[in-house]
């Protein structure tokens, strides 16, 4: 770090005056990815090697990146994931890789999985996962006070080079601290990958733990998520595919195809000022599958 800003040019931020730059995350590490290294490395450090215990969907990203950096720096893990269902089936792809390096994977039920911030549910499941008492959590997504701060550096980086800085948001953690980083006049925005619109109030608790009040400049747009956390369609396939063949970057699906997507559209609403420049954070990129049992 930092990592690098690539400028592409591509004709539909141009025709409206508009610079578009890629801030490449996705090349600080090849196996902990951009935002995700930014987010955990405080925590990790705070673990003092304790075993690090984490959160989860069936594809999280985040818990492919935990797995990966206890793999890489010799902490024990374990990744509790939503879906007691799971437990039976053959692991997908990316629970494959998390397994692979080494991470324990506990499966609990949906409604356990929805309470899991309540102290008697994660004893519970702290104790049912085999963590130890002194497991160190790592909330879902990475995102608390210490990651805050932590991704405030992003927004640091881009100060002088970006009017608009653009990240994809699932826990809202990463604009919560890039937000706080960028020089005065500058803005960030955020465009969630998860539908339901309760994003903007996790920022702003994000936000209040770690800076004590609101920070920057920041906005959300609600309108890209493609029906959810880790669903696409044939369009934003396409839209990916297309990007990769005009740029030569590989697009991650789950964020970084929603956040370019929302991108063009909005350059084609007029949605920046002549004459300005938006940084797109790439915060990652498509993971090698490792196929299931």
């Amino acid at each position: 770090m930092p990592s690098p800003v690539q400028e592409v040019v591509d004709e539909r931020f141009e025709r409206h005056g508009v610079r578009l730059v890629l801030k490449r995350d996705d090349l600080i590490h090849p196996e902990l990815i951009g935002n995700k290294w930014r987010k955990l490395a405080p925590s990790l450090a705070a673990a003092e090697g304790r075993t690090v215990v984490t959160f989860g969907g069936a594809y999280s990203n985040h818990l492919r990146a935990t797995a990966a950096a206890g793999r890489l720096l010799g902490l024990r893990t374990v990744g509790v994931v939503r879906g007691h269902e799971l437990r039976d089936r053959p692991l997908n792809g990316s629970l494959a890789r998390c397994a692979a390096d080494g991470m324990r994977l506990h499966f609990v039920e949906r409604s356990v999985y929805r309470r899991k911030t309540e102290p008697g549910t994660l004893a519970a499941v702290l104790r049912d996962a085999g963590a130890g008492e002194d497991a160190y959590v790592v909330p879902e997504g990475g995102s608390n006070a210490l990651a805050v701060r932590g991704c405030r550096a992003l927004g640091e980086e881009l100060a002088g080079v970006a009017d608009v800085a653009a990240v994809a948001c699932g826990t809202g953690g990463t604009l919560a601290g890039m937000a706080a980083g960028l020089a005065p006049g500058a803005r960030a925005l955020g465009v969630p990958v998860l539908k339901g619109g309760f994003l903007h109030r996790e920022v702003e608790a994000l936000q209040t733990a770690a800076f004590g009040g609101p920070a920057g400049d920041w906005s959300l747009d609600d309108r890209f998520h493609f029906g959810g956390y880790a669903r696409t369609t044939p369009e934003l396939d396409a839209f990916a595919a297309d990007f990769e063949d005009r740029h030569g970057v590989p697009v991650e699906r789950v964020y970084v195809a929603k956040l370019l997507y929302g991108l063009v559209a909005l350059a084609e609403e007029r949605a920046f000022r002549r004459g300005s420049t938006v940084a797109a954070v790439v915060t990652g990129r498509p993971f090698p599958e490792v196929p299931g049992p």
